[in-house]
């Protein structure tokens, strides 16, 4: 579904991205796990089309995504969740959600919105409230709940069990770990490996922009 072969980025004089690749099934959820600094989002922002390949190719069900212009990507069922949450604080917490359909016309709004408040309905209790005046776990959500309105195929989760409350941290897994159901296929990067006993598929460890390994993650019942 999703194949990164030998990317290489480059950010200024650095080399942030080293020859890392790996592939994605259709329904599959996939660990993405390094130090602060490794290359996770830039990986992420190079499927978005926000940094550019010096190297190497990224293909989204078959199609070649290098020449896709980064405002075109959403119509190509990928939904963005950046670390920084990236809400805009004065629009509700659906405005925010529906954003991305806003700019694609092959979005149903109404029925993007209407699938999110299902698979998170916490998000339909708060709809109305400005983003500026939820909690930091609470804009989580609502990125998270962006991103599942826009990513028809695809979700990109940076990070976002970064400082979250653990209660809350529970509750992120537990959407993150039905969204199989939805036969989205989802890359969810971490610092650390709290996560891969139950919520990945697969994991991939990246370290100064390469591949260290990859390999099964341990299922559980």
């Amino acid at each position: 579904m999703l194949k990164v072969d030998n990317a290489h980025v480059m950010i200024g004089a650095v080399e942030a991205l080293r020859g890392f690749s790996f592939e994605l099934e259709a329904g599959e959820r996939v660990g993405l796990t390094g130090r602060n600094g490794a290359g996770k989002t830039t990986l992420m922002r190079a499927v978005m089309g926000i940094v550019k390949l010096r190297e190497g190719s990224i293909t989204l069900n078959g199609r070649d995504m290098r020449d896709v212009p980064v405002h075109h990507r959403t119509a190509e069922g990928i939904g963005y969740m950046p670390e920084d949450r990236g809400l805009i604080p004065e629009l509700t917490v659906e405005e925010n959600i529906l954003l991305p359909t806003w700019v694609t016309p092959s979005l149903d709004s109404a029925e993007r919105l209407e699938i999110v408040f299902e698979i998170m309905p916490e998000l339909r209790e708060m709809a109305t409230r400005r983003a500026l005046l939820l909690s930091g776990g609470q804009q989580k959500m609502v990125a998270l709940g962006r991103a599942l309105a826009a990513g028809t195929h695809l979700l990109l989760l940076d990070e976002p069990f970064e400082g979250v409350a653990p209660a809350l941290s529970q509750r992120l897994s537990e959407v993150i770990f039905g969204l199989s159901r939805q036969n989205l296929s989802v890359i969810v990067s971490q610092s650390e490996l709290n996560h891969s006993q139950t919520l990945f598929d697969r994991e991939f460890i990246i370290e100064r922009g390469a591949n260290v390994a990859g390999a099964p993650a341990p299922q559980t019942a």
